[in-house]
């Protein structure tokens, strides 16, 4: 251990301990922009530089490692002396726009701002110019907002190992963009939006969908409905300061209904359909000796990279739509035809923890009959500010119940919010399927966590599968690569692109502590927990549909109307 002194108190530190995590060792909090936790310390920003005796410069106290006998001030005049001037330049090239700002009271440059409380402007002087780029149908890229922290690059470079953006030019020309600044429509970008959840501005944004949703349930011509993620229902309560994965789904219902949403339902219904589509198809493929292994196809950033990077493993994609487009195909062909509306006339709304599905939900290999299965998709931070908008306050709000028969829903289909979840939804009824049993134990721990890579060997009855759960996009090419060598038979893979699963999916709340994202997955398996019926195939709601409307899992209607194709994006972009 290492004896050093930080604003007169005596602190202990490992070695190879940073200055930055010494401090916190102790509850001395020091501000950042740049740093991001375990990820190797650039420094770049400078508003964490501490003053350290014997030395004449300030220090970055991110990557600077503590010594023996150190004594640092983290509060000095001329430590806040400097970070307010960073400050001071930062805000002075950035658009004065606050109070129109999406991030407007949830912005770390405004809390910097306040905290060494700029009241003027000292420096006046040529700013950035740049356009939005407001290509893509989820996702807007605002360079004049940039502050050149780095993180989003990181993000994309080092985590989700995307590489779409990076930095261009040097000096006052330093810029984040696309290759070639082209737009991220044309990019390697796959949309999953965890740059959003790192950005400290609004220089990375969803593409707003409220305006179009407002315009539709004011027209009396439409019917609108909603669905609402099982992700979305665990982490919308930490805008309104509700405890870390509060379960507020009754609340949810009741707000959407106030809203103006004629029904309400739950995706849960079609993470349940999906399960009985997904686990036939792999039993299909197994029995028939058909392409193996069989990917997940829930998560659309996973859909796009594998189109966009291995086009030659399309066919190893599950054809099923995933959830949310599922329940919008439903909804426009069985629901629609019970209640005699016009599909035309159906208007449904997905409120989803994600931004990519915005880009799914545009994607004419999913429309059936011409129609768009979903017509719009909501985050959960658009939700929120649709709320606010309205003068709905949601800590007042009572419970209320999806609407049926698409509300019903199983603790299966809860544990689709996170990474593990739709392999272990898929296992539980693959065991009956190919068993004739019920599961006794229905917990697979070994497919649970936040690992980057998840394997198991399960038995099924004299079966033996090999299955695999990518968690982040970023472990995906390790994967692929052992698939390729042949190292391993794998059966079944999911893949999440978001690391933890949907639960932590550029849609939803923005943060910066990662214990946050593990509270949200222990509530979405206390959900499953409580529920009395955990396994897709006892969903009554599910086994009607099947005998009224798609005779049986993977028949040729159900694949008219709940699967779909994939295409080879680099053919598109040339």
């Amino acid at each position: 251990m290492i004896e050093l002194t930080i604003n007169n108190i005596k602190v202990q530190a490992e070695e190879n301990m940073t200055i930055l995590d010494a401090a916190k060792s102790v509850g001395i909090h020091i501000p950042t922009l740049c740093h991001m936790k375990d990820l190797f310390p650039t420094g770049a920003c400078r508003i964490c530089v501490v003053e350290v005796d014997g030395m004449k410069g300030l220090i970055p106290s991110c990557s600077y490692p503590v010594a023996e006998g150190m004594e640092i001030k983290t509060n000095s005049t001329r430590v806040k002396n400097a970070r307010k001037t960073i400050v001071e330049l930062l805000v002075e090239n950035h658009p004065q726009d606050c109070l129109i700002c999406v991030r407007n009271g949830n912005c770390e440059l405004q809390n910097l701002a306040k905290k060494y409380s700029l009241r003027e402007h000292r420096y006046i002087g040529e700013k950035k110019n740049h356009a939005i780029d407001i290509s893509s149908s989820s996702m807007e890229r605002d360079p004049a907002k940039c502050i050149l922290c780095g993180r989003c690059v990181r993000t994309c470079n080092e985590i989700q190992k995307v590489g779409a953006i990076d930095f261009t030019n040097r000096g006052f020309r330093t810029n984040v963009t696309t290759p070639y600044n082209k737009g991220l429509n044309v990019s390697d970008c796959i949309l999953c939006g965890q740059c959003i959840l790192v950005c400290p501005t609004a220089a990375l944004r969803e593409r707003s969908s409220t305006k179009e949703v407002m315009n539709a349930i004011s027209n009396k011509n439409k019917f609108v409905v909603a669905q609402i993620a099982p992700a979305v229902r665990a982490t919308i309560g930490e805008e309104y300061n509700l405890p870390l994965g509060s379960n507020v789904t009754g609340q949810l219902v009741t707000g959407l209904r106030r809203l103006g949403f004629k029904r309400v339902f739950d995706t849960n219904f079609s993470a349940d359909l999906t399960i009985m589509e997904e686990a036939s198809e792999l039993a299909d493929r197994i029995i028939n000796k058909k392409v193996l292994p069989m990917f997940t196809s829930c998560c659309p950033g996973w859909v796009k990279y594998l189109e966009h990077n291995h086009p030659e493993m399309i066919d190893n994609l599950s054809t099923c739509k995933s959830p949310h487009e599922m329940e919008g195909a439903v909804l426009k062909s069985y629901y629609a035809k019970k209640m005699g509306i016009d599909p035309k006339d159906m208007y449904v709304v997905s409120i989803m923890p994600c931004t990519v599905k915005k880009f799914e939900s545009a994607r004419p290999e999913l429309n059936y009959n011409k129609i768009q299965d979903v017509d719009a998709v909501l985050t959960t931070r658009e939700l929120v500010r649709l709320f606010n908008m309205m003068g709905i306050d949601f800590d007042d709000l009572p419970e209320d119940e999806f609407d049926n028969p698409l509300g019903e829903s199983s603790g299966a289909a809860v544990i689709f919010g996170t990474s593990g979840g739709v392999m272990e939804a898929a296992l539980r009824t693959a065991y009956f399927n190919i068993t004739g049993k019920e599961l006794e134990k229905l917990e697979f721990y070994d497919i649970r966590g936040l690992e980057g890579i998840k394997k198991s060997i399960i038995h099924i009855g004299e079966m033996e599968l090999n299955v695999a759960v990518v968690n982040g996009i970023g472990n995906v090419e390790q994967m692929i690569s052992e698939i390729k060598e042949g190292k391993i038979k794998y059966h079944f893979i999911e893949v999440m692109a978001c690391p933890g699963g949907c639960i932590n999916g550029g849609g939803q709340p923005i943060h910066q502590k990662p214990e946050k994202v593990k509270k949200r997955i222990q509530a979405l398996y206390e959900i499953d927990q409580k529920m009395s019926n955990r396994k897709s195939y006892n969903n009554v709601s599910i086994q009607n549909i099947y005998k009224e409307f798609l005779i049986e899992p993977n028949s040729h209607i159900a694949h008219n109307i709940l699967h779909t194709s994939y295409t080879d994006r680099r053919k598109l972009i040339k």
